[in-house]
């Protein structure tokens, strides 16, 4: 029981059984499926000549949580807890987009996957805080991955990025 309850302590209960519902384990790293992304999305040139840029802290959440479907359960804290898809192409067709985000945030930002059905556009900063951008507006989910999980799937309410 003890090894159990180490494996888990990273996140809460709800989160930790989200994302081993959907296959995660402590460990889990496909570098292969992440080099690919990275590869996919580097060589991807929008019509009107906007790039994306790759960098470690996309590539190490991509290896990680790649591919994974998570669908939580229960009633969220503030808001609908959300479904997640870890998958960066979802985000091919907006280079210019978080091209944009993150010159307003003075970093570079990268895609990491679409929240509640495609929906929402999940991305990452070079320091790794996610965002979620929708047609509502785009929110700060947290200062690193770990963070964000617990946001979308606890349902607690994002913070609003804001212009000015």
């Amino acid at each position: 029981m003890s090894a159990d309850r180490t494996s888990t302590t990273r996140f809460a209960i709800t989160v930790d059984a989200a994302l081993r519902e959907a296959g995660w384990q402590p460990g889990r790293w496909d570098i292969k499926r992440a080099e690919y992304w990275a590869d996919a999305l580097r060589s991807h040139v929008s019509p009107a000549g906007h790039r994306h840029t790759v960098f470690p802290a996309a590539v190490e959440a991509w290896a990680e949580f790649g591919g994974l479907h998570l669908t939580p359960g229960g009633p969220g804290r503030q808001i609908a807890p959300a479904t997640v898809h870890f998958d960066p192409l979802h985000g091919l067709h907006m280079a210019r987009t978080l091209g944009d985000l993150g010159r307003a945030l003075d970093t570079e930002v990268c895609p990491l996957g679409a929240d509640s059905a495609g929906q929402g556009l999940l991305a990452i900063d070079a320091t790794g805080r996610v965002y979620s951008l929708d047609h509502t507006g785009d929110w700060y989910l947290g200062r690193d991955i770990d963070t964000a999980l617990t946001t979308l799937i606890s349902g607690a309410m994002p913070g609003r990025l804001t212009s000015g």
